[in-house]
């Protein structure tokens, strides 16, 4: 099946507290472990561990600040994304989509319906989001959709389990930015 067919299928929703387990399982499956060497997006050369938990993904969900979109396709859990209203700005996290539907299209989709929410419903001109430094594929995804390196860095949470095992000790996160324009 070809990816228009495939991704035509998708539908948006926020997601809700009977949702969390998926949403974990499903995170999880996009960049830990063996699963997540399916797709693309993996970590597991990186990272070791957890990458959520249920408490973390519970606290997005409830959240009035916050929006944890979850993505189907005829009805199965294939993407998600977190949306975060920081006034003009908002923020993109906790995007994954499972190993078994990434080069589909499925991303793209995910990103621009993100991007889209976050200027019709908070009014949002810029989205923000960091990336491990360390995933050159991913940044220069991302790169391609618009998004641009502000210059800013943070380190990675060492010593935090919440956030998984580094395998190296040079991890560390680099801040992205886009324009949203003004909502219409």
């Amino acid at each position: 099946m070809d990816t228009c067919a495939r991704t035509a299928r998708l539908t948006f929703r926020d997601a809700e507290a009977a949702d969390v387990d998926a949403l974990v399982a499903l995170v999880e499956s996009a960049y830990r472990g063996e699963s997540s060497r399916r797709g693309w997006t993996t970590e597991a050369g990186l990272l070791d561990g957890q990458r959520t938990d249920r408490e973390g993904v519970l606290a997005v969900v409830e959240d009035e600040r916050s929006r944890l979109v979850a993505v189907e396709a005829d009805g199965e859990l294939v993407g998600c994304c977190q949306l975060e209203h920081r006034g003009a700005q908002s923020y993109f996290g906790m995007f994954a989509v499972s190993p078994e539907r990434q080069a589909e299209g499925v991303g793209r989709a995910v990103l621009a319906e993100a991007e889209r929410r976050a200027r019709a419903e908070w009014g949002a001109e810029e989205m923000l989001m960091t990336v491990i430094e360390q995933r050159a594929d991913l940044l220069a995804w991302y790169e391609r959709r618009g998004y641009r390196r502000t210059g800013a860095r943070s380190p990675f949470p060492y010593g935090d389990e919440r956030f998984g095992l580094p395998r190296r000790d040079d991890l560390a996160f680099v801040h992205l930015a886009k324009p949203l324009g003004r909502p219409l």
